[in-house]
């Protein structure tokens, strides 16, 4: 009877030793599941070769590079391309897109009105002008009060924006050519204007260059005058949720575009060999294009764009300081 109560014993505490050895390997299991699960990014960005940071990043895959060196862990960046700034703004609000590459008028619109997010950097800036093929166009007053139509992206743009300053700085209201708007994409914009469907295009790099080049257009020079290449035209967004919960990640994202951004300035040869295969240009053209625009991470005349679309009304919110328009990172005015 001892012999078998000792048996027992024996097969109770082996059994015990063995359930003990599988819940540990159970939980270091997990704990490596848990650390192999990785982070997730969507992107959202725009057609056109202003966006050439952001083509750079996702070519190269720099966010991924620079989160694993910093964390040891992997994020799948998925780049979502979308046709305005207004689609990118509904996408953040709603939760389904992180980060977004916009002109600067919708960014301000969109933290005037609350969507959730702020510049985490500047992307680039870029000429712009109006064209015409109306030989008794030749100022923005011989447009006022006319029938003419102007194409443009759309009304909240840049593009719509920089037509208002214009007409500011040329003694008329922001607004008095809004009913000769008309909504294009770039190229559309251009071909309606070629074929004389339009009357004037406001346009940016490199259409506007392209423009340039058909000898029956001429350009509107108080438009070019309005807003330089030395200004922000293209600038990234990140949703407050990203910048606040996911830190590492944030930086990740900071760091890809800032070194994308000095890829393009060191060698514009070797980042316009890959844009060119993104916006369809010939190489030659598209290093001619890339090299007419500036790259930088510091945002420039943004405060002061935002007070100017508060003051004509295109914009209810006003935004007072650089801070409500920037995450700290940011440098500029």
């Amino acid at each position: 009877m001892k012999k078998i109560l000792a048996n027992l014993l024996v097969i109770i505490v082996m059994l015990q030793i063995v359930a003990c050895g599988t819940s540990a390997g159970s939980e270091t299991e997990s704990a490596t599941n848990v650390s192999e699960v990785e982070a997730e990014l969507s992107i959202a960005y725009q057609y056109g070769l202003a966006y050439a940071p952001a083509i750079i990043c996702q070519n190269n895959k720099l966010i991924e590079d620079a989160y694993e060196k910093a964390t040891g862990k992997k994020v799948t960046v998925v780049w979502n391309l979308m046709s305005s700034g207004a689609d990118i703004n509904t996408g953040i609000a709603s939760g389904s897109i992180d980060v977004g590459f916009m002109g600067i008028a919708p960014a301000i619109t969109g933290v005037a009105n609350g969507v959730g997010y702020k510049i985490f950097t500047n992307v680039s800036g870029q000429e712009h002008g109006m064209m015409t093929n109306k030989e008794n166009i030749n100022s923005l007053g011989d447009l006022i009060g006319s029938s003419e139509q102007v194409a443009l992206v759309n009304i909240g743009s840049i593009q719509h924006i920089i037509l208002g300053m214009a007409l500011d700085a040329n003694g008329y209201d922001a607004h008095s050519l809004d009913s000769n708007i008309v909504a294009m994409k770039h190229p559309d914009g251009m071909t309606a204007l070629e074929s004389g469907n339009v009357a004037c295009h406001l346009t940016s790099n490199p259409y506007i260059y392209k423009e340039h080049e058909n000898v029956s257009l001429h350009e509107l020079v108080e438009v070019k005058n309005a807003w330089s290449t030395d200004n922000s035209f293209i600038v990234g967004v990140a949703s407050e949720k990203l910048n606040s919960e996911n830190p590492e990640l944030y930086s990740a994202l900071c760091l890809a575009i800032q070194e994308a951004m000095d890829s393009i300035n060191s060698d514009f040869e070797a980042a316009a060999k890959i844009t060119s295969e993104y916006d369809g240009n010939s190489f030659e053209d598209e290093l001619t294009y890339m090299k007419a625009g500036s790259y930088s991470s510091a945002t420039s005349g943004i405060l002061n764009l935002a007070k100017f679309m508060y003051a004509n009304q295109f914009i209810d919110k006003e935004i007072k300081e650089y801070s409500d328009l920037v995450f700290d990172n940011v440098t500029g005015d």
